[in-house]
């Protein structure tokens, strides 16, 4: 049975004492919002990024949630940066977020190493992962607001 120091660990404290990116990106870049969870705390996160190619060049973040959601957005701000949308989606989720978090939770080292810390949040606590998860889907939704920009226009049929 999972512990509550297992899920508020003191890396946790340590990533909420740590923030990194808080504020928005200035000029064209792309937003994902995750509105609040009615049920439960009712956290909220808007991420703003801007894409270089395939690559994040600016990002920022708007956190209003509970110590994990802020831990999670801790770890994102932290790492994003130079990140390709291919790398988030296999390393830190997309739809899949919180599978991906068990996959880093498994691993002793790398860029996103810090995820592991929330394994036990997503493993073990229903109230507690869909505020872990609003930076990932946030993250998500910007990346497809990006994704779709970069798409050439559809072809107008000729006219005869």
């Amino acid at each position: 049975m999972t512990q509550l120091d297992d899920i508020y660990s003191t890396r946790i404290l340590e990533l909420v004492g740590q923030p990194s990116a808080w504020s928005s990106v200035a000029g064209r870049c792309r937003t994902g919002r995750r509105p609040p969870i009615p049920k439960l705390c009712g956290s909220t996160v808007t991420v703003d990024l801007k894409m270089a190619g395939n690559q994040v060049s600016a990002y920022g973040q708007t956190v209003k949630a509970c110590l994990l959601g802020q831990a999670a957005a801790s770890v994102m701000g932290h790492n994003i940066i130079g990140s390709s949308a291919r790398e988030l989606r296999r390393e830190v989720g997309g739809p899949d977020a919180p599978h991906a978090l068990a996959r880093v939770a498994a691993r002793t080292s790398g860029k996103w190493i810090d995820l592991a810390v929330l394994e036990p949040v997503v493993r073990t606590s229903r109230a507690g992962m869909p505020s872990t998860l609003l930076v990932f889907d946030a993250v998500e939704a910007a990346l497809a607001q990006a994704e779709a920009k970069q798409q050439p226009a559809p072809a107008e049929p000729a006219r005869a």
